[in-house]
């Protein structure tokens, strides 16, 4: 037995939520460990479409989720959450979800300033935010200024804590042309929605030390993609905080010896949503077709993913920086009934070839793909349960697949089906 660490090793929105939900059958508690609410993850479960941002994906299915002090919660956003899975028949309560008391909050002074800096940017310069404040949280974390779950246990301190974080926020504010921050008031909403979090408020590190003492499984559940991540992604272009598996020790409080097998979730084609470098990027009609039949709308936002070849350049970066032992390739039916495919294999840069995604926003912007082009397969591929089960040149898709990004495919989706998934390699065993 292992505990397994699901990463995303594109630019996110590589199907991690139904992968989760099938490996959760196998675990005992499930762990969001970096984000916010900009994530995304879709489930259909016996026809029930569920759509989380907070919420760790085993909550869907019982199992104990814990969300991690990497992650930046919006309390306000994971109580409307909560509300809305309840509708669809989910039990959330003070034992199925337990989260971290150093986890910092977001609050809506955040979002208001993510919104007003995307504004002030234009068009042009903006980063492509979700506007839910999330990079503006992280900063007053990392300021030593945010308000955590655990202030909320002590309203005398809470004043002090508030007061603090407004001697930051309000000049800025003011320099935007923004009215100040009352804090009684921001103190009366928090006060308010204190009993609502600290229910579930507990040591998580602790939680997770005595479940691993027992022998439990731990699915540590990622969000966003590595091409994202603060450090390693396209700079500026990314998120606010590091999505490669290694997040997932500093993120829920364990030791890096906890983590036994990191899962890779690798889409069969690649997909952006905002702002930012994508090489591969087509504007033609196979673009519209890959958007089309793959449905490719954000989650959370709602708009339109820009659509490109498989970059395995990107892949193999992203398995290297997560050290992923097996992927689970996802959406490739989406490719069905295309003549040829190709996948990027390398880049031109300045006239010279390179197998390595620059790391300068501006070479970023200037490498031009090199193509390596496929036979298509006109065949449907949904509802395989084997690589067996697949055309011969959906095979040889793969398997070039597995050699141009260094790694082996652990699993095999083939629709949004939870029961549509081939397993080649269980990451649990």
């Amino acid at each position: 037995m292992t505990n397994v660490v699901v990463v995303g090793a594109q630019w996110g929105d590589e199907g991690k939520g139904k992968i989760v939900d099938w490996l959760s059958e196998q675990a005992d508690v499930v762990v969001r460990f970096q984000g916010g609410h900009n994530a995304g993850h879709t489930l259909v479960i016996d026809g029930i479409t569920y759509k989380l941002s907070l919420l760790p994906s085993g909550i869907v299915r019982g199992k104990l989720s814990v969300v991690g002090n990497g992650v930046v919660i919006d309390p306000w956003a994971l109580i409307a959450e909560i509300k809305r899975v309840s509708v669809l028949g989910v039990d959330v309560n003070s034992e199925n979800l337990k989260i971290a008391e150093n986890a910092s909050f977001i609050l809506p002074l955040h979002s208001e300033l993510d919104l007003l800096r995307e504004s002030a940017a234009g068009e042009k310069k903006k980063i492509g935010t979700t506007g839910r404040g999330i990079g503006p949280a992280y900063e007053d974390k990392v300021g030593r200024r945010a308000i955590r779950v655990s202030d909320l246990r002590n309203f005398d301190a809470l004043e002090q804590k508030i007061d603090r974080l407004l001697a930051h926020h309000n000049p800025l504010r003011r320099g935007l042309g923004e009215k100040e921050v009352d804090g009684q008031e921001l103190f009366n909403i928090l006060k308010e929605i204190a009993p609502k979090i600290l229910k579930h408020a507990t040591p998580v590190w602790k939680l997770l030390a005595d479940m691993q003492k027992e022998g439990k499984r731990i699915l540590f559940e990622g969000a966003q993609g590595t091409m994202l991540d603060i450090d390693f992604g396209t700079y500026p272009f990314v998120t606010s905080s590091n999505t490669a598996a290694g997040q997932a020790c500093s993120g829920s409080g364990v030791g890096p010896s906890s983590i036994g097998y990191v899962l890779g979730i690798v889409k069969a084609y690649t997909t952006r949503v905002g702002s930012g470098p994508f090489p591969t990027e087509l504007f033609d009609e196979t673009g519209r077709h890959l958007g089309e039949k793959g449905h490719e709308f954000g989650t959370v936002t709602g708009r339109q993913r820009r659509c490109g070849w498989l970059d395995a350049v990107l892949v193999r970066q992203a398995v290297a920086l997560s050290g992923i032992n097996g992927i689970a390739l996802t959406k490739l039916d989406v490719l069905d009934g295309l003549d040829e495919i190709k996948i990027c294999t390398g880049y031109v840069l300045n006239g010279e070839k390179t197998d390595v995604f620059p790391t300068a926003m501006e070479d970023q912007a200037k490498v031009e793909p090199v193509y390596e082009t496929m036979k298509g397969w006109q065949e449907s591929t949904v509802g395989a349960k084997s690589i067996d089960d697949l055309p011969e040149t959906a095979i040889k898709y793969i398997r070039r697949v597995e050699e141009l990004i260094e790694a082996p495919v652990a699993l095999l989706s083939t629709s949004p089906d939870r029961e549509d998934t081939a397993l080649i390699r269980n990451p649990f065993l």
